[in-house]
């Protein structure tokens, strides 16, 4: 099978107090989220480059459904600042915890940092 795409289609990251959540990855990453409710769910999508390919994704509230957890599947983001210090650094400031400092995965993959978000999720950065 030849791979075109990259394998991720688009993810959701559940919260428990949207309002919260959303100023917490606004402060984190320095860019505005777009809330919409879609029949039960509130939701707040991140930006998305009309023509790439690849996963925007989106933060969800809805009660009994989504629940918010520090060991399931974790979520690297791309330190856009091109240092993943910057960013846990607003993290911290906005609410969350280091789980992890900066640390070099190998000079080729790059460096790596995890936090805890406002709403209990766990959450990496990462950088070449």
């Amino acid at each position: 099978m030849d791979i075109k795409h990259n394998v991720v289609g688009w993810f959701e990251i559940p919260v428990t107090d949207m309002d919260r959540a959303i100023s917490f990855y606004e402060a984190v990453f320095d860019f505005g989220l777009t809330r919409a409710k879609i029949g039960r769910m509130d939701m707040a999508w991140f930006p998305c480059v009309a023509d790439s390919i690849g996963s925007a994704g989106s933060l969800v509230l809805m009660p009994g459904r989504y629940k918010p957890s520090s060991d399931g599947v974790l979520v690297y983001f791309t330190a856009f600042s091109g240092d993943v210090s910057n960013e846990l650094t607003r993290a911290v400031a906005a609410g969350g915890s280091v789980l992890m400092p900066k640390k070099l995965i190998s000079k080729d993959i790059g460096y790596m940092a995890i936090f805890l978000d406002s709403e209990g999720n766990r959450i990496a950065l990462h950088t070449h």
